[in-house]
């Protein structure tokens, strides 16, 4: 069976409440596909937008979650507590956490392993700065980032593992990267899960895809790369013309 291309949407924080389970509802009504997609609102959105998107086949995705089970954690949100509310992804690690925020590597590698133990599927953000590309060290940080998010780790048989490669430079920019420089680096994080994991479970286990500047024009010169298998769209996902774009021609 060939697997479904994934389009996963991050909202941000760019959507109130009510906004988000309007934009849900139209997606509900317009996006219909072939492709898998995962729809990542706001923790306070998140329920509500799982009740709307109930029964579309649009699965719900949070943008984050904590590296502790439970405790005196004030203001995070669990694992456990995603799970309740029916979503079964979580973004880790993306760009704007590490630089803002100051995620580390070892930070990502225990949200990872709590959101695997919670059977949720990490979304685990990798890329380079553009101060790092110009150094020619976007190799290095692409295996060093990917290999400190994943290793030691037990992947079960079913147990999913996406890696979003996010080039931070290009983020929000409306230029995305040429395809084939997007190959090459999803080459070089797959040749970092083979340096960790067997063949099959690197085969069967883990997705990669590409997230920067994904619009309805460029996104099939992504998906139908070698390593590829969707996309990780930010601002376009939020139009809901410009996303009924993206996966009409997925």
């Amino acid at each position: 069976m060939t697997e479904k291309i994934l389009v996963i949407a991050n909202w941000k924080m760019k959507l109130g409440l009510q906004e988000s389970k309007d934009l849900a509802a139209v997606y509900k009504k317009l996006v219909k596909s072939e492709a898998e997609v995962i729809v990542c609102p706001t923790f306070v959105s998140l329920d509500a937008v799982g009740k709307v998107l109930a029964g579309s086949g649009i699965k719900l995705g949070a943008q984050d979650c904590f590296w502790e089970k439970s405790g005196a954690f004030t203001g995070e949100v669990s694992v456990s507590e995603i799970k309740e509310t029916g979503a079964a992804f979580v973004i880790i690690g993306h760009s704007e956490r590490r630089k803002y925020l100051n995620e580390t590597d070892e930070i990502v590698h225990e949200k990872t392993k709590l959101a695997i133990s919670a059977a949720l599927t990490p979304i685990i953000c990798v890329g380079e700065t553009f101060d790092q590309r110009q150094q020619g060290a976007k190799d290095y940080v692409l295996i060093n980032q990917t290999t400190k998010a994943v290793e030691g780790l037990e992947i079960e048989a079913g147990q999913q593992v996406i890696i979003a490669y996010e080039p931070v430079w290009v983020i929000g920019s409306g230029q995305a990267i040429e395809p084939q420089e997007a190959e090459a680096a999803h080459q070089v994080i797959r040749q970092s899960l083979f340096d960790l994991f067997s063949a099959e479970t690197v085969k069967n286990n883990f997705r990669i895809v590409y997230g920067g500047s994904v619009d309805g024009q460029n996104v099939h010169t992504f998906t139908c790369l070698n390593n590829t298998s969707g996309v990780l769209v930010g601002g376009a996902s939020l139009t809901i013309n410009d996303f009924v774009a993206i996966i009409k021609n997925v």
